[in-house]
């Protein structure tokens, strides 16, 4: 990192004579960080000359943590108190490096960075110390907050050292020298979320709470149908409508004309060459005028063909698919046929799971205000940095005349990994001349989401005369063309590699609606199916399903060749060792080895491995007469590496994914005519807390670093879950979601 002349200057100007002081280093390269960005000395750390240090965080904090736990990671090295520190908010700035949420990337991207961020401003607060005493920096040492000289009895406090500290070329970070992790005394403890007192007390953290002087209000009505337009509509009536301002007709967004003005067609109606969705947007004073304005709004809409589409359609044309020769080949080695044909027992089934919206508490939001040239933002986004870019593309802003303020999101789930109603508020500003909040209804927010594609699956496996699994073959019919499937099968994807003979095809459809990532993308989908239809397997081996488990894991891999169109390749990343380290210790903990068949009652077994965490689950539930279940415990063992930051943050994330992974198994989103039938949480439901289990969770711990806990620990639960059912009723969930297999929860 380069600290020149000038950025003294700055430091000393910004911080009174303070220090604020930013480090980054890169140790690998990542989605999450540029190594190319001019990172800025004065990110992160700010010391004031009365002592108070202000921690800024860098990520968008979307529920998942990491406004507490990327902080504690620099107060640790850097030796404070961490009850005695203050975390703001970092708005997006190039300085801190990356700026996004998703993957669960935040821990394994951030662990050493932060980490030096923290040591080297120790290392210079101590050498600041040791030119004032004029002895060695070997000989100091700091306690939380203070530089101590033992040998003189002499100490410093931060605060005063803070202005030499400024003045001190920053050390190279090859040669700082972080914690032994036996010496930790904030990483590893449980902390409270920083926010906790102001989410309580309702102070404004999040997107939908901010307020700025003049600033408007906004709706933004779209067609029933993805990529309808808008024909006509009552404009003129709604314009005298209480409070309404403007009222703007999105009617195209040709794909080429990106940063061309707005062209007027007739009065009202204004073409837009922005990428903003067609539609009706009504600007008023206050957001309640501006949705019962919406209430009156009649629209005549072209709904294009995306009208012919059905849910019935999609699923009568993937039987079909899954009956005929497939288009697409994942994965084939071996002699799948040839196994099964002269397997002592096939296995076979059909597994499917629907279209999902992403049903955040928070709707989608943003608040913009143009002027002068300027853009200022204030939003709930995953990746703001997208945001920034697709705005100033679109609208013709030059970058650096964005600002983007990051504010608390209330659920993200992938769902805000999408920008596009960071485009619209940022156009709606810029077209009315005046700060405008656009806040969706949850209505929009059902309607409109980039949805969990669906899938169908159809499956054999073949076991010989010693119930050991030697043919696997599956077919996912999907969505898609040219080979690209929206939420495909990975093609290394459990238990690939680990059967001799093993085959994993594809077929698609086209579609005309968005999809998109949603928590522990894919893996939430196709985890349900294949752990789902290992136990089958199990089942019929009459074998325990766990020591089928253990049996695949111990398999040599076979190492993973190009398929056949050479378009997919790679190597099976997952470690065997790791998996079978928490399948021992959920079966440990669950005393899955002593469970006694009780009528009505069982026990599921499943283990996933994604986004570099290692998850094993044990459910125990009970059926009703009604087909009625009830979640009564999961037990959940998780390898995430070496150090659990923040146990407090990482129990409620498991915590959450399991209780999400509930939700999905009775949500589905459903299209008639082209048009999403569920439109609130009435008929996209969450789970409800009288239908929470207990959950226990238990580490097992690795020497591999540290990564990230957002999504690993739900792919398994749905699948723990149904196989539990099974293990209590006799009958299998093979369809998504539950009421399409003649069950719900209690």
């Amino acid at each position: 990192m380069r600290l020149n002349r000038r950025s003294f200057l700055q430091i000393t100007a910004l911080t009174g004579g303070g220090l604020a002081l930013g480090f980054f280093d890169l140790p690998f390269a990542s989605a999450q960080f540029d190594p190319q960005a001019a990172l800025s000395p004065t990110a992160f750390i700010h010391i004031a000359t009365d002592g108070t240090i202000t921690l800024m965080a860098k990520a968008p904090e979307i529920g998942q943590g990491v406004k507490t736990m990327l902080p504690m990671m620099i107060a640790e090295e850097l030796d404070v108190d961490w009850n005695k520190v203050r975390v703001e908010q970092a708005d997006l700035d190039d300085k801190y490096g990356g700026q996004s949420a998703g993957g669960s990337t935040s821990t394994q991207s951030n662990y050493l960075p932060l980490r030096r961020v923290g040591a080297a401003c120790r290392q210079m607060l101590i050498s600041a110390a040791a030119t004032r005493w004029g002895v060695p920096a070997a000989e100091c040492t700091t306690t939380p907050g203070r530089v101590l000289h033992a040998a003189s009895e002499r100490s410093f406090s931060y605060g005063e050292l803070a202005g030499d500290a400024c003045a001190l070329t920053p050390p190279s970070m090859d040669s700082i020298k972080l914690k032994d992790p036996k010496d930790f005394r904030i990483i590893g403890k449980p902390h409270a979320n920083v926010d906790n007192h102001s989410i309580v007390t309702g102070k404004p953290l999040f997107g939908i709470d901010v307020k700025v002087p003049g600033m408007l209000h906004a709706v933004f009505a779209k067609s029933p149908v993805y990529g309808g337009k808008v024909k006509s509509a009552n404009i003129d009536e709604i314009k005298k409508l209480p409070g309404v301002r403007h009222v703007l007709v999105v009617t195209d967004t040709p794909a080429n004309s990106a940063g061309t003005p707005d062209s007027q067609i007739e009065p009202g109606i204004v073409i837009v060459a922005t990428g903003v969705e067609p539609g009706v947007v009504i600007v008023a004073d206050l957001w309640w005028q501006a949705q019962s304005a919406r209430s009156k709004l009649k629209v005549d809409w072209d709904f294009g063909p995306g009208a012919t589409q059905s849910s019935e359609k999609f699923a009568a044309r993937a039987a079909e698919q899954l009956k005929a020769p497939p288009t697409d080949i994942l994965r084939a080695y071996g002699d799948v046929d040839g196994a099964l044909k002269t397997a002592a027992k096939v296995v076979e089934a059909d597994y499917s799971y629907p279209f999902l919206a992403h049903g955040t508490l928070e709707p989608m939001n943003t608040t913009a205000s143009y002027k002068d040239g300027k853009m200022e933002m204030w939003t709930a986004s995953q990746s703001p940095a997208a945001g920034k870019s697709q705005i100033a593309r679109a609208l013709n802003i030059p970058p650096a005349n964005i600002t983007v303020h990051l504010t608390r999101v209330g659920g993200g789930f992938g769902r805000r990994l999408n920008t596009d109603y960071m485009l619209e508020a940022a156009w709606i500003a810029k077209s009315v001349g005046a700060p405008v909040k656009l806040l969706w209804s949850r209505e929009d927010d059902i309607t409109h989401d980039d949805y969990r594609p669906a899938g169908y699956h159809s499956l054999k496996g073949g076991l010989d005369a010693q119930g050991k699994l030697i043919a696997w073959r599956q077919h996912l019919a999907a969505f898609g063309e040219g080979g690209r499937v929206a939420g495909a099968v990975d093609a290394t994807e459990f238990p690939s590699g680990r059967v001799p003979n093993f085959a994993s095809y594809t077929s698609a459809q086209p579609l005309l609606l968005r999809t998109g990532a949603l928590r522990a993308p894919g893996h939430n989908g196709y985890a349900f199916v294949l752990k789902g239809f290992i136990d089958e397997l199990a089942t019929a081996a009459g074998r325990d399903p766990i020591e089928f488990n253990l049996e695949l894991l111990n398999a040599t891999p076979i190492p993973m060749a190009p398929a056949a169109n050479g378009r997919r390749g790679g190597n099976d990343t997952l470690n065997a060792d790791r998996m079978k380290g928490v399948i021992k210790l959920v079966a440990e903990k669950s005393g899955w080895a002593n469970r006694k068949k009780v009528p009505g009652r069982g026990m599921g077994f499943a283990c996933h491995y994604c986004h570099a965490g290692y998850f094993a689950e044990v459910a125990e539930v009970s059926v009703d007469a009604k087909n009625q279940i009830t979640v009564h415990k999961i037990w959940a063992a998780g390898d995430v590496g070496n150090q659990i930051v923040n146990p407090s943050g990482a129990e409620a994330q498991v915590q959450g994914a399991i209780l999400e992974a509930m939700s999905q198994m009775q949500q589905e989103i459903t299209l008639t005519g082209g048009q999403v039938q569920q439109t609130n949480y009435d008929s996209h439901p969450l789970i409800r807390f009288d239908q929470q289990p207990e959950i226990e969770l238990f580490w097992s711990m690795s020497e591999f670093g540290p990564t990230g806990l957002g999504e690993p620990s739900l792919p398994p639960a749905l699948p723990a879950i149904a196989n539990a059912v099974f293990d209590a009723t006799g009958k299998r969930i093979r369809t998504l979601p539950l009421e399409r297999s003649g069950f719900s929860f209690a």
